[in-house]
């Protein structure tokens, strides 16, 4: 009890030092609270969750910048802000990097794994002809889909019903982030968005 006590205070100083900020979650539809409810609950480390910061991609406001090897997706404010969120990003062997555009978004998306990742993970094969949105939906809540010269990279910027992964490389190349987090940068991006991924 002591030592918990200890370690709050000793992250709560740290926080304050940094200057971090917190995000205040956004309002939810009753079918997105419903929905994330039946996520299964996982207690993210403070470092996974979204906070305002002093920007530290020296990109211009309303750019989103994902640094794959940090796992962090940062949305950049206005007066050198930004907002980090913690992700999940690709396996080395599946990782992406480059510059993209949101050019779709989507709530609660249908998902239908490419051919790649089915000859990948045969057990999906099932899913080949899609999977409506929904709480056992990898893709989550909502989906950034980026495009490159106007054709779709395939990659997703996106909630996931396995929360427990944010922080780690575990996805097919995709970012994914906590619903919560992603439903507020769904809320936050036009389509156009320019997207950088490191």
């Amino acid at each position: 009890m002591k030592q918990t006590a200890i370690l709050a205070l000793a992250l709560s100083t740290l926080l304050g030092a940094c200057q971090y900020k917190s995000v205040n979650a956004p309002a939810l539809s009753q079918r997105d609270a419903e929905y994330i409810a039946l996520v299964p609950k996982f207690e993210h480390h403070l470092t996974h969750l979204p906070y305002e910061i002093a920007d530290p991609t020296d990109q211009p406001p309303g750019t989103i910048v994902v640094d794959t090897r940090e796992k962090y997706l940062y949305y950049v404010l206005p007066n050198k802000k930004a907002i980090r969120y913690g992700v999940a990003t690709g396996d080395e062997a599946f990782g992406w990097t480059g510059e993209a555009v949101v050019q779709r978004k989507a709530e609660w998306p249908r998902w239908t794994p490419p051919a790649e990742m089915i000859a990948r993970w045969p057990h999906l094969a099932p899913r080949a002809g899609g999977m409506e949105g929904g709480p056992d939906n990898p893709l989550g809540a909502r989906a950034l889909y980026l495009y490159q010269n106007g054709r779709d990279t395939l990659y997703r910027i996106h909630g996931t019903n396995e929360p427990e992964t944010i922080g780690r490389s575990a996805s097919s190349g995709c970012i994914r982030m906590r619903n919560i987090d992603v439903i507020d940068l769904f809320n936050r991006v036009p389509n156009g968005t320019k997207v950088i991924v490191t």
